[in-house]
C-alpha cells in the first residue's frame, strides 16, 4: 500500500509548487505597471504632439551624425509647423486650449532649436543639445 501511494506524493508536490508558481507568474506580471503603447505611422507618433516630436529626433540624429545644415533646416520646419499650428491656429491650437502648457513647450522647443540654428557650419555643444533635446521631448509629452 505505501508503494502506491509513495509515488503519488511526490507528483502531487511537484503539480502543487507548478501550480503555485504559475499563479505567482501571472499575479507579478500583471502587478507591473502597464506601458503606455502610442500607435505609430511610419515611426511618427499618432498624437497631436508626434509631428513635433518626429522632427526634433531627425534633428537631433542629424546633429549627431555631424550634419549640421540638415539639423538647422529640420530645426526652422520644426519652428515655422509648431507656430502655424499651435500658435496661430484654429481653436484646437494648443495656445488657446492651454496657453501656460503652449508657454513651457514653445520655449523648450526655442531653446532646442537655437542649438541647431546657430551652429549650421559647426557642432553645437553635445551636452547642452542633449539637455535641450530631452527638456523638449518631456515638454511635448506633457502636451500629448
Amino acid at each position: 500500500m505505501s508503494s502506491r501511494f509513495g509515488n503519488r506524493a511526490p507528483r502531487r508536490s511537484i503539480r502543487g509548487i507548478i501550480v503555485v508558481s504559475i499563479a505567482l507568474f501571472i499575479t507579478v506580471g500583471s502587478s507591473r505597471p502597464q506601458e503606455r503603447k502610442i500607435p505609430q505611422t511610419a515611426g511618427v507618433d499618432n498624437t497631436k504632439m508626434g509631428p513635433y516630436r518626429a522632427l526634433a529626433q531627425l534633428a537631433y540624429a542629424a546633429s549627431q551624425k555631424g550634419d549640421n545644415a540638415t539639423a538647422a533646416t529640420l530645426a526652422k520646419i520644426l519652428e515655422r509647423t509648431w507656430d502655424k499650428a499651435e500658435d496661430y491656429g484654429g481653436d484646437t491650437a494648443l495656445s488657446k486650449t492651454n496657453r501656460a502648457l503652449f508657454d513651457q513647450v514653445d520655449k523648450a522647443m526655442d531653446t532646442f532649436i537655437t542649438h541647431l540654428m546657430e551652429h549650421q557650419n559647426s557642432a553645437s555643444d553635445p551636452a547642452q543639445l542633449k539637455i535641450a533635446y530631452a527638456n523638449y521631448l518631456e515638454k511635448l509629452r506633457l502636451a500629448d
